[in-house]
């Protein structure tokens, strides 16, 4: 009688794979407009609803630095019609509180690690350091000494210092901004000596001569920055950190709808026009199977950890 009835209910999910989607897939994103998650969801909400000929839609539901829209999704029925489009702050913030109202591994499925982009270890040009390497051997020289910026506390960027600082065993003062913006202000007007940063927001400031790019923090240089070494090749394998963006479903969604959103997502990653698009965002295409982006969600989550307790930070 039990096999009958696996047997059922293998058809039944089977079933409801080749329906889905039956109604409007909704795709929620704990971001503000204009964020690498929000344009990702806005440029691949309307390739799948293409391919399902059914509405997707995509909603902004922002606060507590995502973690609103996070809870709503983890609340929200396993049938595939509610995901979640977020990024890196998935992984730090159970880093940086303990008691959020939902587990970031139990109460979400992952469906697919959707794009990636670098971060940059970046400073003021009167900082006598060429290279990552000098630039820690003048920290060392200085503790205490240099400052670094951020666009606020406990985000990716000061985390990843963090990161640095424990790995090369430095000493840095660390000043939060509120936001992007005055950070970055701050660091081209020599107020502050370092700060890391998505990559393509230095850009231009590195292109101009404004700043300089000591390391790029992904697995292999960047295209743009092809003489600028990855922070690997000057002996630190553990800083590769990039910026990530994913898609989840709540905890218990069918693993054939799962498979079904997977594959319909690399399916679009793999297209040029999309690729282009997230180039010209200082995106990489990513893509692969839920296990993969399950395992990278584990290691990020493990690691955050790790350096909030060393440095001892706290959420505000």
């Amino acid at each position: 009688m039990r096999r009958i009835f696996v047997v059922l209910a293998a058809f039944a999910a089977a079933a409801a794979a080749q329906d889905y989607p039956a109604r409007p897939v909704h795709i929620t994103v704990p971001y503000t407009p204009g964020t690498g998650a929000d344009i990702l969801a806005r440029v691949l909400g309307p390739k799948l609803a293409e391919r399902w000929r059914s509405a997707v839609v995509v909603e902004n539901r922002v606060g507590a630095t995502g973690n609103i829209g996070t809870e709503y999704v983890a609340k929200a029925a396993s049938d595939g019609y509610t995901l979640l489009f977020t990024a890196t702050s998935f992984g730090t913030n159970p880093a940086l509180s303990r008691t959020l109202p939902f587990d970031p591994v139990k109460s979400f499925a992952p469906v697919v690690l959707a794009a990636t982009s670098s971060l940059a270890v970046i400073v003021h040009p009167q900082v006598p350091a060429k290279s990552l390497r000098e630039f820690i051997a003048l920290a060392r020289s200085e503790p205490g000494k240099l400052h670094y910026s951020s666009p606020g506390n406990g985000g990716p960027q000061h985390l990843a210092m963090e990161l640095l600082k424990l790995e090369a065993g430095i000493d840095l003062v660390h000043v939060p901004y509120k936001g992007a913006g005055g950070a970055l202000t701050d660091l081209i007007g020599g107020h502050v000596q370092a700060m890391i940063s998505a990559l393509q927001t230095v850009a231009p400031h590195v292109q101009s001569g404004k700043l300089r790019m000591l390391a790029v923090m992904s697995d292999e240089r960047s295209p743009a920055f092809p003489e600028v070494p990855t922070a690997k090749e000057q002996g630190l394998p553990e800083l590769e950190v990039e910026t990530w963006y994913g898609l989840f479903s709540p905890a218990g969604t069918p693993q054939v709808i799962i498979q079904k959103i997977n594959s319909d997502v690399n399916e679009l990653l793999k297209d040029a026009a999309i690729r282009e698009m997230l180039s010209r965002q200082g995106m990489t295409a990513a893509g692969g199977a839920p296990e993969r982006f399950g395992e990278l969600v584990k290691q990020e989550l493990a690691r955050w950890t790790r350096v909030v307790d060393a440095a001892g930070i706290k959420a505000d």
